[in-house]
């Protein structure tokens, strides 16, 4: 294997290592130190590649946007608009479980965030895996526009609405509540939908 071909793989090692912790949890710290372990190249290796933690931070993150989903419902037209963009955002949702697995979750998060102010590098993280998130929406938003299946116009505005209900959702399955479970979270689903999918007001 010749010298470039080396440090393109060793570098590719390093990404997935990155992706693979924060996938697993979203709260994982991307120290150089920890990163460079689970990828199983020396933390020199890893500066060598990206010199500073940020720089490593947003390498992941951007690219990860572009990671294609498996069997992304956004492509099933078996389905109804409505029931495709359900589909894509109950795919969000999925992530966090429900019960014990949804608290889990939100205690990290609260742990890493909320509890003691974080560090200008593990909000960099989080701002950075909140964006992926929207930008995933958007991505999903975009496509329908493109069918003339919604209105098009302030999808970011959208995205960042679509965002704000699944934060509330993950937070609701985490909390003790008295609603239906899973047919109330369908219906805010809807809710949420169907008001996308109408002309956005203007902003006044």
């Amino acid at each position: 294997m010749d010298e470039a071909s080396k440090e393109s793989g060793t570098r590719a090692k390093i990404l997935i290592a990155a992706a693979t912790m924060l996938g697993e949890n979203p709260t994982a710290r991307l120290s150089v130190r920890a990163v460079a372990a689970r990828a199983q190249v020396s933390t020199g290796s890893l500066r060598h590649f990206f010199p500073t933690q940020r720089e490593l931070i947003d390498t992941v993150v951007a690219a990860m946007y572009d990671v294609e989903l498996p069997d992304d419902p956004i492509n099933e037209h078996s389905l109804t608009v409505e029931e495709r963009l359900i589909a894509c955002l109950q795919l969000i949702l999925r992530q966090v479980g429900v019960g014990e697995s949804a608290r889990k979750q939100w205690g990290a998060l609260y742990e890493a965030y909320v509890a003691t102010a974080p560090s200008e590098d593990e909000a960099a993280t989080y701002i950075a895996l909140d964006r992926m998130g929207r930008h995933r929406i958007s991505q999903w938003l975009t496509a329908l526009i493109d069918e003339g299946a919604i209105p098009g116009g302030r999808v970011e505005e959208r995205a960042r609405f679509l965002s704000t209900v699944l934060a509330g959702l993950m937070t609701e399955r985490a909390l003790p509540s008295d609603a239906v479970g899973i047919d109330a979270e369908m219906a805010s689903l809807r809710l949420a939908v169907h008001a996308v999918m109408s002309e956005w007001p203007v902003a006044r």
